[in-house]
């Protein structure tokens, strides 16, 4: 994982965003591809969302690449492009959740910070709450402060994170025990299938409605889809043609 091999802030909320409901192998060979595009946050921040979207594309849930390149602005404008060192200013970035900057500040500085994700409640669950039926994260939570390597998180967490993913494919999950977890709904047939066709579709450049409308074999489902894309800024319409944002705005001038 390139994000352990080099633990700088850039490349922690890179892969903490891309990781957010995807698995490790996918992300891998897109982190790569988007650490190449954009090695900087301040080179992040000046891209075209379109091509943002385009280096995204595949892994599902494109908000988040969004939600990463508006962070970017946000780092860059207000925090001279260092990224913020406490769970307080992190969790004001766009897209950054409690848990997130928690990761954020284990990873990246290094620091005994709580947080919870799904392979902390499995290794929990599995040592800790083996006879409980509900356990909210406000009680998982005292439980890992109790137990944290203050003195080395960043590598204590790593080997959580492994632990986890051994004992689901051995012991399983158990997730069904958190009040808080939730379950990701099956991709196919979903809104969000059509949504991630859409964006696909229109890496390849703008398009017509009817020819994307052919080209991502639509249904019931693309209307919906592409309106909420459209709402969200992810897309936008000039004249007949729907693009991904800022599309049309060259990307070779980034230094």
């Amino acid at each position: 994982m390139p994000w352990r091999n080099n633990p700088e802030p850039y490349w922690v909320i890179v892969s903490e965003i891309m990781l957010q409901q995807t698995q490790v192998d996918r992300v891998r060979p897109k982190f790569q591809a988007f650490i190449e595009a954009f090695p900087t946050i301040a080179i992040l921040a000046r891209a075209p969302l379109a091509r943002v979207l385009e280096l995204w594309s595949g892994l599902g849930y494109n908000r988040r690449a969004k939600f990463l390149w508006l962070a970017a602005q946000k780092v860059v404008a207000e925090y001279g492009g260092v990224l913020p060192q406490t769970v307080k200013e992190l969790t004001m970035l766009p897209g950054i959740g409690e848990n997130t900057a928690g990761a954020i500040m284990a990873y990246a500085y290094n620091q005994p910070v709580v947080f919870v994700e799904t392979n902390v409640r499995t290794v929990y669950f599995h040592h800790f709450f083996t006879m409980a039926s509900e356990v909210t994260d406000k009680e998982l939570r005292e439980v890992v402060a109790a137990t944290l390597d203050s003195e080395h998180p960043r590598e204590w967490y790593w080997a959580l994170m492994d632990y986890g993913s051994h004992l689901k494919k051995t012991a399983g999950g158990r997730l069904s025990q958190s009040r808080h977890y939730k379950k990701q709904s099956p991709l196919k047939g979903s809104l969000r299938e059509m949504r991630g066709r859409i964006v696909k579709s229109l890496t390849k450049g703008p398009l017509d409605t009817e020819a994307l409308r052919s080209s991502v074999l639509a249904d019931d489902r693309f209307e919906p889809a592409l309106q909420n894309l459209l709402a969200e800024g992810m897309l936008e319409r000039r004249g007949d043609k729907v693009s991904l944002t800022d599309h049309s705005v060259t990307h070779h001038n980034i230094d």
